[in-house]
């Protein structure tokens, strides 16, 4: 080993390479002195080692050049924040929240400029642009909203044109809801807005048309309900359907019923429709004629029990009514449960007995006998007692007249005029006839009264007005064969049948619905 000559090689200065001493000292061989093959040898070896001193130095100043960014950047968040020149200067999270605040409320100042109030919308996701903002109220301009329509549920505003309200316009339109009506729609349920027409609209418009409300209906029940696109379909709306048709509603009916009175839809059994089926019952109204009520004037579910129909009862009562008659009178009269019931009553009561001297008591069986009276215009009954004194009754003849048969106080007065005159000319009666029988007035001159008087002048017969026309065609044929009248045959007078009118259409009787009509008696 004298002959290696050793090499103190402290580094090269090439940029970028780098060697240890004690790498040096593995290198300082005499190269000239070595055989063929440890010359290769070394040369391999010599090479590797370069190439881990090459790979550790490009690392060292990777790590170096690191370590620089690191303290410049540790240096740059001790200075202040860069200016705008700075291209690496970013907004921190505060101005972000600053700005977006700032533009909110210069949306606000442009609602307040044109009368909306926007307190309700903090909170709300809004566009901070009030070219987008003014774009949304444009639109609902165009629709007929007014501002202060907009003030009723500013939430409106949150409601994008392209994403919100045009797709749920168009849709509604597709139904057949009519433009016209669209301001008036958007007023009551301003909420369809938000709603998804695929998610929201669709399977409630699917629901009722599984109701029996026919398609072309659908807009109708919409226009006039359109509260009813927020409801559940597992909710009030099938709760209310299962109630009725458990009280005696025809199935068939629920269609029809709906697409005249779609309030139905929200009403609570437990809470509207069952206390007022009970009301009605605890009067001695039938529930089978409660559910033809309901079937014929569904409206009536709309009546509030406390407001409207327990104080219109009482007040039936108070101005002399019977109990026994309450039912009847519901059930021809069924508006009368919903009226301003007692103002009417006492107007009424105060112009008979001013102008036919009628008491209390009296005027009590009137309206057992005609309730619409109570709503009557005055007017009109005036040219009646007029036309009535202008042929010849007395007050106290049309006093009678008017407790007997008050109806003659509605009809049409150009026919009753026709009638008396063939009373007068060709029957060549009496008045007193006419102030037994009032009821003349009521039937038709050409379908009734002639043929029948003719019939009983070819025969010369003698008889009341009310033999003569108080029955029915078959019974006056079976009078005509008598060769003479002893006595008058008087058939009561008619009355309301309560029993006919509860009884259910016959396609109700089907097999189709008797299979379950245990469970619906259980509802």
């Amino acid at each position: 080993m004298s002959n290696i000559m050793m090499i103190n090689c402290a580094g090269v200065t090439k940029s970028g390479f780098w060697c240890s001493r004690s790498e040096a000292s593995i290198l300082g061989f005499n190269f000239a002195h070595l055989n063929p093959l440890n010359k290769i040898l070394f040369t391999i070896e010599r090479r590797n080692v370069l190439q881990v001193g090459v790979g550790s130095a490009i690392s060292q100043r990777m790590y170096s050049a690191a370590s620089s960014g690191l303290a410049s950047a540790s240096d740059r968040s001790d200075r202040k924040p860069a200016g705008k020149s700075s291209l690496y200067a970013r907004p921190s999270l505060l101005q972000m929240q600053q700005d977006r605040l700032k533009a909110r409320e210069t949306v606000y100042e442009f609602l307040r400029s044109l009368g909306i109030v926007p307190d309700e919308l903090n909170g709300l996701e809004l566009p901070v642009s009030i070219e987008v903002m003014r774009e949304r109220i444009d639109f609902l301009h165009k629709l007929g909203l007014t501002v202060s329509d907009i003030n009723n549920y500013p939430l409106v505003l949150g409601c994008s044109v392209k994403k919100n309200m045009i797709p749920v316009l168009d849709y509604l339109g597709k139904l057949g809801v009519r433009k016209s009506t669209f301001a008036d729609f958007l007023r009551r349920y301003p909420q369809v807005l938000h709603s998804s027409v695929v998610v929201d609209l669709q399977p409630v418009v699917k629901y009722l048309q599984g109701l029996d409300i026919k398609e072309n209906d659908i807009p109708r029940v919409l226009e006039r309900y359109p509260e009813v696109l927020g409801f559940k379909l597992e909710g009030t709306m099938s709760t209310s359907v299962a109630y009725l048709v458990g009280i005696g509603v025809g199935r068939r009916e629920i269609g029809p019923i709906l697409t005249r009175y779609p309030e139905i839809l929200g009403m609570r059994v437990g809470r509207v429709i069952k206390p007022f089926v009970e009301m009605l019952e605890s009067i001695g109204v039938p529930r089978q004629a409660v559910a033809r009520l309901i079937e014929n004037r569904p409206h009536m579910l709309g009546f509030s029990l406390g407001d409207q129909v327990r104080p219109n009862i009482d007040a039936l009562i108070e101005f002399g009514v019977r109990k026994q008659s309450l039912p009847s009178i519901i059930v021809r009269y069924p508006e009368i449960a919903g009226l301003d019931l007692r103002s009417k009553l006492l107007s009424q009561q105060n112009f008979f007995k001013y102008n036919l001297d009628v008491n209390p008591e009296e005027f009590g069986g009137i309206v057992e006998k005609m309730p619409q009276v109570v709503s009557l215009n005055q007017t009109p009954i005036m040219k009646h007692i007029d036309f009535l004194k202008g042929c010849g009754f007395s007050q106290e003849d049309m006093k009678t007249m008017v407790l007997g048969c008050p109806q003659i106080l509605a009809l049409n007065i150009d026919i009753m005029k026709l009638n008396f005159d063939y009373f007068q000319h060709e029957m060549e009666r009496k008045l007193e006839d006419i102030v037994a029988f009032p009821a003349f007035f009521t039937y038709s001159l050409e379908a009734t009264i002639k043929p029948r008087h003719k019939r009983i002048a070819k025969k010369g017969l003698k008889c009341s007005l009310g033999w003569l026309l108080n029955c029915s065609d078959q019974k006056f044929d079976e009078r005509m064969s008598y060769d003479f009248i002893d006595i008058e045959e008087m058939e009561a007078e008619p009355s309301f049948d309560m029993e006919s009118f509860s009884r259910p259409k016959e396609y109700e009787s089907s097999s189709e619905y008797d299979d379950d009509s245990e469970d619906d008696d259980d509802m």
